[in-house]
């Protein structure tokens, strides 16, 4: 490997560690936020929110990158800071938790609302995007 491939690729791992810890960080602010806002609830709401909204962000994110060529900060925003605020192994053990404390019916709701938010909000970000750059 040449020196300005190996240095490109070392940018993209620093900018990967800088979005993951960004986006780790952000993940748990929102949690403790939604805590505080709505106090406990039978359906891991600040997990929910975060996997939606970074579906929303992402939508945004990848229009973004094919509309305006934005290709340098996929590293960044999307490997990095999206790969660290969303967190489908939160999503998976919130949900397993839910079927067994016998909760089938809100273990039930809570992945419709997952995965229907969050593929909805990928859909409406990327839609946003497409009117915002037209």
């Amino acid at each position: 490997m040449n020196c300005q491939k190996k240095a490109m690729t070392m940018l993209a791992v620093v900018q990967i560690a800088v979005g993951g810890a960004l986006g780790s960080v952000s993940r748990y602010l929102v949690g403790i936020g939604l805590f505080r806002l709505v106090g406990p609830t039978h359906i891991p709401v600040g997990v929910l929110c975060v996997n939606v909204l970074g579906s929303f962000l992402l939508g945004i994110f990848v229009t973004a990158v094919l509309m305006r060529d934005l290709d340098g900060w996929t590293p960044l925003v999307m490997i990095g800071f999206l790969g660290g605020f969303t967190t489908f192994s939160a999503f998976s053990f919130e949900a397993i938790n839910l079927v067994q404390e016998n909760e089938i019916g809100l273990a039930a709701i809570y992945v419709l609302l997952s995965v229907g938010g969050s593929l909805g909000g990928l859909v409406l970000g990327a839609a946003l995007m497409r009117v915002f750059f037209q």
